[in-house]
Parts: structure tokens; C-alpha cells; sequence
């Protein structure tokens, strides 16, 4: 089925990296080049690792050296005003940003309340610049104590007297956060975090959801993770909830990134492992729940957070056979900045909604999320050398023209 004229379903290419990396100057992709090689080599990202750690531990002057690299690579910047070029290269090729504040460790009210205040300029920022930021992003680990999240998923009413308190602090930041947004237009994503307080976020997130998502506006959205076995089922439950309430659902489908985690503590616990038996099974409950959520785009709006090339073409065939247009506001692409950029720009270029998720923060911040992505690009099957492989076919490209 050929959607009317104006369509560009078939001009989509992952393999065309004039696509991919028309952003790039020629000494960007030569850098791009240089650190893709480096994270092909696991040995190299093994000793870098640690390395790093070492000398941000010793406090040694490398800050100049990884924002210039990795950091350089993989976020927008310190600031959202240092952002900002980034904001605007990826808005000139029709990529949209999804700022994400990415400083990780805090655990003090006076740090949650300090990401609260970096989070409503996050929110005002987006509001100012609707068609380059269509949505805001927060853990709620960043805003409340991960300890008082697991209590309350365990059992609410063992929470003391002191710990209600700090529940109802997160509640509270939850609310004025959600309606902040809802007052602004901006799309709010939830993001999801380890299964053992996930239940808890989830009942944040959906009150949220009852008070905003109304009408014809998707405000909030909460994340499901696939690599876990309950996802799907969670993903039909707040389906059908949503269509008693009447209200809609916005859901960002990821893979996930607690697995290695969630499995040694079901292991060190002695409970059945949460996590899906393999990586196929993983895709499969992936592309259904995106089947399903396209079938039911009466209610829902989805944000497709993957690098998945396959999951990303299924989309794109789904939505042609049911008659949805490329620009239809209820479906998004995202993929983290730095990675994948033959899938965002891809789907830009032949009118999709795309977005990168930008992180932000101070370097030594921001380093945890930098190491995270190095390792996972080592650790996810062919995902540094299917990166590495594309930059480097276009620097030929480049060099032959």
C-alpha cells in the first residue's frame, strides 16, 4: 500500500551515509572516525576505562582531553547554553533535541532540588523552542532518594514518619514538574529505571497521566523496557487503564539498560530472573508492543527510543500499511547523540520525527554516562563496529569524490 503523494517511505536508506553524515565537516567525521576505532577495541576501552577513573579520581588535568573527545562525541555540552549549537545543527537537518540533564550520584534534598530548578530550564527551553525541543526528559532518581523509592515499592506503610515526608517531597516535585510542562505544551518523558523501584515510578507516572493526557494533548510519558519479561503485559494493562479513565497514554519504548544488574540481584536475592531469556525474544516483545501501540494510536503516543535498524524499518512499514503519515506527531524516533546517526538523520530526511537525546552537564558529571557509553559499545553485538563501519565508508566516500 503507497501512501498519497508527498510520501517519502521509499526514500529511506541506513546504508547511505551522504545522509548520515551530512552534518559532519570533514574534520568532525575524521574525529568521529578516530574515536569509533578506539571503542572497536575492546582492550582499548578496557584500559581507557579505568584509566579515566583513575585520573578523575586522582584529580589530574584531563578535563580539556575528554571534552574534547568522548564528551564532544556523545553531549551537547556543560550547559544548555553550551547546547545550543548542537540544538540548532541538529534542527537544520530536521532532527529534533531532547536535553537531558545527566548528572548521576547526588543523593541529598539540596542536590533533588537543585536538578528540580535545572530541570524547569530544561522545560522553559524546550517551551521557547518548540519545533528544535519537542520534549524534556528526568529520572526520578535524580529528584528523590532511591532507597525511600525501593521501600515504598516493597511496602508503603513501612516508610517512617521521616521517610513519608521525603515520599511526599518527591511527589511534590513529581506534580510541579508535570504540570509545569503541561502549562507549556512540553511532552515529559518518565524514564525508566531498575525493576525494583520502577512499580514506583510508574504510579507516579500514570497519576501524572490521568491530570494531563487529556483531550487530544499526550504530555507525559512513561518508559517500558523490553528486556524485561513483564513489559509488554504492562504496556496492554496501561492500555486498557487509559481507556477506563479516559485519558490517553504516552509511552517511550526502549530495549533497556539495567540488564547485567537486574539479573545479578535476582540471582543474590533468590528470585526469578526478570529478564527476557534472550536477545531475539527481547526484539520480538519490542516490535509487538510497537505493533500494538500503532494499532491503538487512538490513545497512544509513542516515542521509539532504539538504534534497532529492523525495529525502525517494521515501524515505518506498519505505519505505511495503516495509513499514518510520516509527520504524524504521535510517533517519534529518538537515538542518543553521537550513535545511530544513519537512523535519525535517515528518517528526518524523508520527513519522520526524529530526535537525538542530548545529555548536558559538568564533565566530571557527566563521566559516568560517558563510560557507560563506551562499554555499552563494546558490549552490545556489533554496535561499535556497525558505527565504525559507516564513518568509515563515507570518509572513502568523501575522499573519492
Amino acid at each position: 500500500m503507497k501512501l498519497n503523494s508527498g510520501s517519502n517511505y521509499d526514500q529511506i536508506n541506513f546504508d547511505d551515509t551522504s545522509v548520515a553524515f551530512a552534518h559532519l565537516s570533514n574534520q568532525k567525521l575524521r574525529k568521529k572516525h578516530a574515536i569509533f576505532w578506539l571503542m572497536n577495541q575492546n582492550w582499548m576501552v578496557n584500559i581507557g576505562t579505568f584509566l579515566l577513573k583513575l585520573a578523575f579520581k586522582l584529580k589530574l588535568p584531563i578535563k580539556y582531553l575528554v571534552k574534547n573527545t568522548l564528551f564532544e562525541q556523545f553531549c551537547g555540552g556543560e550547559s544548555i547554553e553550551e547546547c545550543q549549537n548542537t540544538i540548532n545543527n541538529l534542527a537544520q537537518f530536521g532532527v529534533g533535541t531532547i536535553l537531558d540533564y545527566s548528572v548521576e550520584g547526588e543523593d541529598n534534598e539540596e542536590d533533588f532540588d537543585a536538578t528540580v530548578n535545572e530541570l524547569v530550564r530544561t522545560i522553559e527551553t524546550a517551551a521557547s523552542q518548540p519545533e528544535k525541543i519537542p520534549f524534556a526528559v528526568f529520572k526520578i532518581t535524580g529528584i528523590g532518594s532511591f532507597d525511600i523509592l525501593s521501600k515504598y515499592q516493597i511496602d508503603k506503610n513501612s516508610l517512617s514518619k521521616e521517610e513519608e515526608i521525603a515520599f511526599k517531597r518527591i511527589k511534590d516535585r513529581v506534580r510541579f514538574l508535570a504540570s509545569m510542562a503541561a502549562s507549556r505544551n512540553v511532552r515529559l518523558f518518565f524514564d525508566a529505571e531498575e525493576s525494583w523501584i520502577q512499580n514506583t515510578i510508574d504510579e507516579l507516572c500514570y497519576e501524572m497521566m490521568k491530570l494531563h493526557n487529556v483531550g487530544e494533548r499526550v504530555i507525559i510519558y512513561n518508559t517500558f523496557q523490553f528486556y524485561l519479561k513483564a513489559s509488554h503485559g504492562s504496556l496492554v494493562d496501561a492500555t486498557e487503564t487509559a481507556r477506563l479513565g479516559g485519558y490517553k497514554v504516552g509511552a517511550k519504548l526502549v530495549r533497556g539498560a539495567y540488564m547485567e544488574k537486574e539479573r545479578k540481584r535476582a540471582e543474590d536475592m533468590g528470585y526469578d530472573d526478570p529478564i527476557q531469556p534472550d536477545k531475539p525474544t527481547t526484539d520480538d516483545d519490542f516490535n509487538r508492543s510497537m505493533i500494538y501501540a500503532i494499532d491503538n494510536l487512538d490513545i497512544f503516543a509513542i516515542c521509539l527510543g532504539t538504534h534497532n535498524e529492523d525495529s525502525c524499518k517494521l515501524c515505518i512499514e506498519t505505519m505505511q500499511l495503516r495509513g499514518i503519515m510520516p509527520t504524524d506527531e504521535r510517533v517519534y524516533f529518538a537515538q542518543l547523540l553521537g550513535m545511530s546517526d544513519n537512523i535519525s538523520y535517515g528518517v528526518a530526511s524523508a520527513g519522520f520525527n526524529s530526535a537525538k537525546y542530548v545529555p548536558y552537564g559538568p564533565v566530571e558529571a557527566v563521566m559516568p554516562y560517558l563510560l557507560r557509553r563506551s562499554e555499552e559499545n563494546t558490549s552490545v553485538s556489533g554496535q561499535s563496529s556497525r558505527e565504525f563501519l559507516l564513518v568509515k565508508n563515507e570518509v572513502k566516500r568523501r575522499k573519492a569524490r
